[in-house]
């Protein structure tokens, strides 16, 4: 006798077909048996449950797939378990970060999501913050409760100017303000690493995007690999890594998967999840907002992927999920916020989170708890 299966993935449900053939010679029909076993018998949630909140082992990249695809009707019962996932494994304290523009504008990368790109028709503009604005907005920052101030620039990498500017940034602010001090700065050579660790650089943030398979449809003057590459010396440097990237730009649910999984991989301290705000000028400035209860099924997804990873709030929430939505995601595996606004777009007003996560009895982690 000879069994065999056959696998789709046309609902939520993996469906599986198991068959038996008849030996030689013996009636097709006294031997034939056909049955389906639906997800219903081994459920996604129930072996996260098993999985990840009791071993705190993330799901594999078909498991967070089987997550995503799941019907709405279960979303709440989804955010439930990603809720319990990250306060078994990271606790109840909430890291807050606020972020300010060093150098805005004028990028050479062809980045398609991005206003700042220089090759695109965007109502942004080439600009630099000067060294006193730069330690008023930590000031501002630590008012907040924040932890954390990461220093943004608009480059495909720091020149020798830029470099010097954040050394003097970061010096006027350790002078002024107790907080941790973050860099953004895009892609680094060894030598830049050194120096950004040897300046005192907290974490660095370097987004890997999306999925290495969509990769070439959001840029094209770099690859997803010379990112990764930055994001390893960083490791070595001994400076946390902060990588995530940005939902709803196109990518199928399985490369949504695909992209938590290899994160996973990747293993950051933290992962900063933005949706894509479609920015007049950019080529995918008509793309639609991606629905709120797909995006909380991807903070969720991400979340059982990532079961002891700071999991943030980034950009694009606003309107993706409004206040409700950022409630519900707060209960449903994000543990870090960007409070204020972002780069080239509004966020919430930074009384607003705080108020939220009071709310909700969650308190900000402190100073000498990040370190």
């Amino acid at each position: 006798m000879r069994w065999g299966f056959a696998a789709g993935t046309e609902t939520s449900a993996s469906i599986t077909r198991w068959w038996a053939e008849p030996p030689d010679g013996a009636p097709a029909q006294a031997w034939t048996s056909l049955c389906c076993v639906t997800q219903a018998a081994v459920d996604v949630l129930s072996q996260a449950r098993e999985q990840v909140l009791d071993r705190g082992e993330g799901l594999s990249r078909r498991q967070v797939l089987d997550v995503l695809l799941l019907p709405d009707d279960r979303l709440e019962e989804l955010l439930a378990l990603a809720h319990d996932v990250r306060m078994r494994w990271c606790g109840p304290e909430v890291e807050v970060e606020g972020i300010i523009s060093l150098k805005t504008g004028g990028c050479p990368e062809d980045c398609h999501f991005c206003a700042q790109s220089g090759l695109f028709a965007s109502a942004v503009r080439s600009a630099w913050l000067d060294i006193p604005s730069l330690v008023e907005a930590a000031k501002q920052t630590a008012k907040t409760g924040a932890t954390e101030f990461c220093i943004v620039a608009a480059v495909r990498g720091p020149d020798e100017r830029l470099m010097a500017q954040v050394a003097a940034g970061i010096e006027a602010i350790r002078n002024e303000v107790d907080i941790h001090i973050a860099c953004s700065l895009g892609m680094l050579d060894s030598g830049q690493v050194e120096r950004l660790a040897a300046m005192g650089v907290h974490r660095y943030n370097h987004n890997l995007e999306t999925a290495r398979s969509f990769f070439p449809n959001v840029v094209s003057t770099h690859t997803w690999e010379e990112r990764r590459d930055t994001l390893q010396m960083v490791r070595e440097a001994d400076m946390q890594v902060c990588c995530g990237g940005i939902l709803g730009m196109g990518e199928t649910l399985e490369q949504r998967a695909e992209f938590a999984v290899e994160l996973a991989e990747l293993d950051p301290h933290e992962v900063p999840l933005n949706f894509l705000n479609p920015r007049p000028g950019t080529p995918f400035g008509d793309l639609a907002v991606m629905p709120a209860a797909e995006a909380l099924k991807a903070v969720a997804a991400f979340r059982l992927a990532l079961p002891r990873t700071m999991l943030r709030f980034a950009g694009g929430r606003e309107i993706t999920l409004g206040d409700l939505g950022a409630k519900q995601g707060i209960l449903g595996g994000i543990n870090a916020v960007i409070v204020g606004n972002y780069l080239t777009t509004l966020g919430r007003p930074a009384e607003s989170d705080l108020e939220l996560l009071g709310d909700l009895q969650m308190p900000i982690k402190a100073l000498n708890a990040t370190i």
